[in-house]
C-alpha cells in the first residue's frame, strides 16, 4: 500500500502541495499514478540524484514528463538550502511555480521525507507570492507541521 500523500493549500489562484518522494516506499507505479490524478502543472524534485537512484527511480522525470506533467530537477541536500550555484535555477523553477500558480494551476514540491526541503521551497514560494513569511509558515505547518526543519533552511525560505 503506497504511503505518498501530498498536503496541499491554497496558493495564490492555485494549490500549492508538498510531499515526500514518489516511490520512497517501494510502491513507484502506484505513487505516480497518485500524482498524475492530482494534475499538477509542475513537479519540482528537490532530492539529490543519489536519493533517487538508490530507490530506483533513475527516470523519474522522464516518467512524470510522460504523465503530461512539466518537471523540474533541483537536487539540494538533505537538511540543505540550494547553494550559490543553484540560485538560476532556483529563479527558473519558481517563476515557472508561479506562473502556474497565478494562473490556477497544481505545483507539487518534493524532497525526500516531504518536510524540510519541500517545506522550505513552499514557503518561499508563498512568500514570493506576496503573503507574509510568518502567516505562510503558520498556514503551512497547519497542513504539514514538520514543513521546514532548519534555521538555514527558514533564513532561506524568508529571503524571497
Amino acid at each position: 500500500m503506497s504511503q505518498f500523500v501530498i498536503y496541499a493549500l491554497p496558493v495564490a489562484e492555485g494549490i500549492l502541495g508538498i510531499a515526500p518522494m514518489p516511490g520512497r516506499g517501494g510502491h513507484w507505479d502506484d505513487d505516480l499514478q497518485h500524482l498524475a490524478d492530482w494534475k499538477p502543472a509542475l513537479v519540482l524534485s528537490m532530492t539529490t540524484v543519489s536519493e533517487q537512484v538508490s530507490h530506483g527511480l533513475t527516470e523519474m522525470g522522464a516518467e512524470i514528463q510522460d504523465k503530461g506533467t512539466r518537471w523540474i530537477h533541483l537536487p539540494v541536500e538533505d537538511m540543505g538550502v540550494p547553494g550559490p550555484e543553484r540560485i538560476e535555477d532556483w529563479h527558473v523553477a519558481s517563476k515557472t511555480a508561479l506562473a502556474a500558480l497565478q494562473g490556477g494551476g497544481r505545483v507539487l514540491i518534493h524532497c525526500f521525507g516531504g518536510c524540510g526541503r519541500s517545506g522550505m521551497a513552499a514557503l518561499r514560494l508563498m512568500v514570493e507570492a506576496g503573503e507574509d513569511a510568518d502567516a505562510a509558515l503558520e498556514r503551512l505547518r497547519a497542513v504539514r507541521p514538520c514543513a521546514v526543519e532548519t534555521d538555514d533552511q527558514l533564513r532561506w525560505a524568508r529571503a524571497g
